[in-house]
């Protein structure tokens, strides 16, 4: 018997959104007067926000150029968000241009937006689907289309299992993509995590599950680093493993101090 799907977002212009959020951290337009309203929030709270966003995607870069390096060149982007201000396809247009991307989002709006983002015969595609129904995901026509997943391809969960509170569901929906894929290929992911700032963190989890943009049970902080480094058990980790995003094979740029990005991060191998 086929599990049930996930409910399908509506768009409501009053109700903030994590992708547009980050958008505005990054200096991008794509985003709406409730998303600005939600930061300005959030910076309240955290004003290193912006910076842990600007270091979120330099994480991003190290990790597609490492698995570029290992031979990859099918990618799938799930919780995009809009594909903006140094996604995976910009990255990669310039390292291996032959690569395809598929970006997944579960937000109807984010996903019309986002296809109108990206040009047409573009290597790189948006699809609408829902982590937490891994099957449907995988089986999306969008992506079997650009996807081959008898060949290795690399799945990116950046910042996308912060929005599935359920621990138990977060892990299901992991392990079954991990089941899906290839030996050779990779799951690289990050997420905010509440060690270092644990009053911090829960007037975080606090005020977005309370704007909406987060919604699923109530959970009083985020996970900790080790809570997310089970989301790779089963897989081979890259060194360093999973560890503060700043701290992961760091290329030269000037990082900012660790304690200052409370989010973790790491690429692992299906053997």
């Amino acid at each position: 018997m086929a599990s049930p799907q996930p409910e399908r977002l509506r768009f409501d212009p009053t109700i903030p959104n994590a992708g547009r959020i980050t958008d505005h951290f990054l200096g991008g337009k794509d985003n709406f007067a409730t998303d600005r309203a939600a930061a300005q929030a959030a910076l309240s709270i955290a004003p290193e926000l912006p910076a842990m966003s600007r270091e979120g995607r330099r994480f991003l870069g190290r990790a597609v150029r490492f698995l570029v390096e290992a031979g990859i060149r099918q990618f799938v982007d799930i919780g995009c968000g809009l594909p903006t201000q140094g996604s995976a396809h910009q990255i990669l247009r310039g390292i291996a241009p032959e690569a395809r991307v598929v970006y997944v989002d579960n937000d109807p709006m984010v996903v019309v937006h986002a296809q109108a983002l990206l040009k047409e015969n573009s290597p790189a595609t948006v699809i609408e689907a829902d982590l937490r129904d891994p099957e449907r995901l995988l089986a999306h026509p969008g992506l079997t289309d650009m996807i081959d997943l008898d060949e290795p391809v690399a799945v990116l969960l950046f910042s996308m299992l912060t929005d599935i509170p359920d621990d138990v569901e977060a892990l299901q929906s992991t392990a079954a993509l991990q089941k899906a894929l290839v030996p050779g290929s990779y799951l690289a992911l990050s997420h905010a995590v509440s060690d270092l700032y644990p009053e911090r963190t829960a007037r975080l989890a606090a005020l977005f599950q309370d704007s909406g943009s987060i919604t699923g049970p109530r959970r009083a902080n985020l996970r900790t680093k080790a809570e997310v480094e089970l989301f790779l058990d089963g897989l081979r980790p890259v060194e360093p493993g999973v560890v503060y995003i700043p701290d992961w094979r760091p290329e030269g740029e000037a990082p900012h101090r660790p304690d200052s990005i409370w989010v973790v991060g790491g690429v692992a191998r299906k053997e």
